[in-house]
């Protein structure tokens, strides 16, 4: 008999080789921040918090805007590399967390105003379950900002790729209950602005 073992996508042993090993992922660009300004607004010191931080670069444009930033992600690689390229120490604070499981009273505020979530959602295995997680944390009349990859986009999928983007049901689910959902396209991105 024969057994096979599959890794989930969202912890940290599905990202820290990929991290560790020197993999990183779609950079942003000015139309992207654009539309996350336009949605998000200025700062104004109010907390915000990346989900899956990576390299730190959409944590360190919110601190930019204004927002105190708190960036997390599962792999401790990533977090390293987004403290090693923050040029300005205590600009954000960066913290090696699974939002998936581990305990949310860690983090350095009990409430966001904002809290983004790029490039990670596709990724999450049991997506209600990250929503309600995520739900506690956002301040009232807070945004979650949301880009993700929708499936069907791109021209040639890689077979590596275990999952090319969200589907219709996925994206369902992430605008469900909100009371505000608003949306853009960039290429095979959508950026959903959600509010309570």
């Amino acid at each position: 008999m024969t057994t096979t073992s599959t890794v989930s996508t969202a912890g940290a042993a599905y990202w820290e080789p990929l991290w560790s090993e020197g993999r990183r992922y779609r950079q942003l660009d000015d139309t992207e921040n654009q539309l996350m300004e336009e949605h998000l607004g200025p700062g104004r010191a109010r907390p915000a918090l990346d989900i899956g931080c990576g390299d730190g670069a959409l944590a360190r444009r919110l601190a930019q805007l204004g927002y105190r930033t708190t960036g997390i992600d599962c792999s401790p690689s990533a977090v390293a590399l987004a403290a090693a390229r923050d040029t300005r120490p205590g600009h954000a604070v960066w913290q090696c967390m699974d939002i998936t499981t581990d305990d949310l009273s860690a983090l350095p505020e009990p409430a966001y105003a904002v809290i983004t979530c790029r490039l990670v959602y596709r990724w999450i295995d049991d997506k209600p379950a990250f929503l309600d997680r995520v739900r506690r944390l956002l301040a009232p009349g807070g945004t979650l900002w949301v880009v993700t990859e929708v499936a069907g986009r791109r021209a040639t999928t890689d077979p590596a790729i275990p999952r090319p983007g969200i589907t219709p049901a996925e994206a369902e689910t992430l605008t469900a209950g909100w009371s505000i959902a608003r949306t853009a396209d960039l290429d095979v991105l959508r950026c959903y602005a959600l509010r309570p």
